[in-house]
């Protein structure tokens, strides 16, 4: 097992075979021509000292100093070439270096420490041998000097091998940590945006519904004062003036609404995915509130339309339509949802008696919007309709938690109904 750069992913690499990169090959090349030529000129004394040719001995000594440029891949198989021909006293450079690339690489502790004390040994018995003749009548100068000489030659590259091989290890994780972080980072950048995509599509949709409620309610009252207006024009001179003033009213207060909720949309500045969702632009504080029902009604039975207004309290008797205070998105929701339903009667049930219900109670508020069939004399003021009414009354009551009902009566009329949490109630 090695650290070449196949079995690391070879992320990078430009070397040739085995090589991650040109200039390990290089280098090992190098070294293994080096120790080819040191073993070459040891070679010699080798085949000296063992009755063989001299040509011999450098052909030897070159085959075995080059297994040094295997090291990288096979680095038990040069260690062991080197404990091999330590006998021969040749391949010191050879024995250096495959302990340190077997020290570094990714083998076995154990492998590791078992061939650096065969080398050591091996080291040891040739050292004490060679020199045991010259020093024959010193044996402990001899052991002391076989010793050190053993020690020196294993002990230091095995020490320095496994501090790289420990730092590159070191080095790797850090890098797989950083990629893995950076992985993170852009997992995180997508969902933020996602989650920022998924905040603007629901900001479209909260102006989208606020626009359709301020407008169509408007713009409704408006075509039902026109078309009065167009019928008694020649036989009711006031009664036109009268609806002439309030369809001038009603367009005025459309501008002025439509005004403030551009001017809002105007200066709201950028804000994060989450805040934005949290409070989005236009906010719920300068919108309409429960104590403007009163009103809202009154424009309605301004148009012609027969509106009864039914308010119950908590309490005993009070018919405040105010309420006592509920948050402001709750209000602005109760609100709009009235306002959409009297808009669909004038669409949809001309001449038809409206009953609005609203119901203060412990922790929430319920209300309830019913008109009766169509009299069949009111002529039909010819509203277009999106189809998006009951579609935004219901998602603004699910948004706070509430119940949305909908449907046709048994009498052939239509009631809408709904009920509002506020448990934050003042």
């Amino acid at each position: 097992m090695t650290y070449a750069g196949d079995e690391r992913g070879g992320a990078g690499r430009d070397g040739p075979w085995w090589w991650e990169r040109r200039r390990e090959a290089v280098l090992d090349v190098g070294l293994g021509a080096v120790s080819a030529a040191e073993c070459a000129l040891e070679g010699v004394q080798f085949a000296r000292e063992a009755g063989l040719p001299g040509a011999v001995g450098v052909l030897f000594g070159i085959v075995v100093g080059a297994t040094l440029v295997l090291r990288r891949r096979w680095p038990i198989a040069v260690v062991l070439v080197g404990i091999a021909v330590t006998p021969a006293a040749m391949g010191f450079l050879l024995s250096v270096v495959a302990l340190y690339t077997l020290a570094s690489s990714d083998v076995p502790r154990r492998i590791t420490a078992t061939l650096a004390s065969m080398s050591m040994a091996a080291t040891f018995v040739v050292m004490y041998l060679r020199t045991r003749e010259g020093a024959a009548d010193e044996p402990t100068l001899v052991i002391s000097l076989s010793v050190f000489v053993a020690v020196a030659l294993t002990v230091p590259p095995v020490l320095f091998g496994l501090y790289i091989g420990a730092r590159r290890r070191l080095m790797e994780s850090l890098q797989e940590r950083a990629d893995s972080l950076e992985r993170e980072l852009s997992l995180l950048a997508d969902r933020a945006e996602e989650r920022a995509e998924w905040a603007r599509t629901e900001e479209r949709t909260r102006i989208a519904r606020e626009m359709h409620d301020v407008v169509a309610h408007r713009v409704s009252l408006m075509v039902v004062h026109a078309a009065a207006l167009q019928a008694v024009a020649a036989k009711d001179p006031v009664k036109a003036a009268r609806n002439a003033a309030l369809v001038g009213d009603m367009g005025r207060q459309a501008l002025t609404e439509l005004r403030e909720m551009l001017g809002v949309l105007r200066a709201e500045a950028p804000k994060p995915a989450a805040v934005a969702v949290a409070a989005p632009a236009g906010g719920f504080e300068d919108g309409p509130s429960l104590a403007e029902l009163e009103a809202l009604v009154g424009q309605s039975r301004a148009a012609g339309m027969v509106v009864e207004l039914d308010v119950r309290a908590a309490g005993a008797g009070s018919t405040d339509p105010a309420g006592a205070g509920y948050p402001a998105e709750v209000e602005q929701t109760a609100y709009r949802v009235v306002q959409e339903a009297l808009t669909n009667c004038h669409k949809h049930a001309p001449g038809a008696r409206v009953v609005v219900r609203l119901a203060h109670r412990d922790g929430e508020v319920a209300m309830q919007v019913e008109n009766g069939p169509c009299d069949g004399k009111a002529a039909e003021p010819g509203l277009p309709s999106g189809g998006n009414g009951l579609v935004g009354m219901r998602e603004r009551v699910l948004g706070l938690g509430g119940v949305f009902v909908s449907g046709p009566t048994d009498d052939g009329g239509f009631k809408v109904s709904a009920v509002l949490p506020c448990a934050s109630r003042a």
